[in-house]
């Protein structure tokens, strides 16, 4: 299961309105890549595949790849405002390492495909 805490949903919901496509849904995935070996993707999406979990989180509609469920399994997204903006935050307690910048890891089963830095 993962988890996205309600100002996560709230800075997605207002993404789509200012996308003008209140019927998309958010993908979360992995995929190969950077320092560490693997990165996360997310991003908006109108196709829903045989193989995707489709979760709810305060009105916003998420899909993840059953493939990628292992590595993402308590993994919480957030929203989190400062003063040079704002952005979203990937806690995952399956990454047991993670590149200097924070945009990639691995996990002790997945090292994934790293990338010369």
């Amino acid at each position: 299961m993962i988890i996205v805490t309600e100002q996560a949903a709230l800075h997605i919901q207002d993404m789509l309105k200012e996308s003008g496509d209140m019927n998309q849904f958010v993908r979360l995935a992995v995929q190969g890549g950077g320092c560490s070996g693997l990165s996360y993707g997310l991003g908006f999406d109108n196709d829903i595949y045989e193989t995707d979990e489709k979760f709810d989180f305060f009105g916003v509609k998420f899909v993840v790849d059953k493939k990628d469920m292992p590595i993402l399994k308590g993994v919480t997204i957030d929203y989190k405002e400062s003063m040079l903006g704002g952005g979203f935050t990937i806690d995952n307690p399956n990454a047991i390492a993670t590149c200097g910048c924070g945009s990639s890891f691995r996990t002790a089963t997945n090292a994934g495909a790293p990338e010369e830095c």
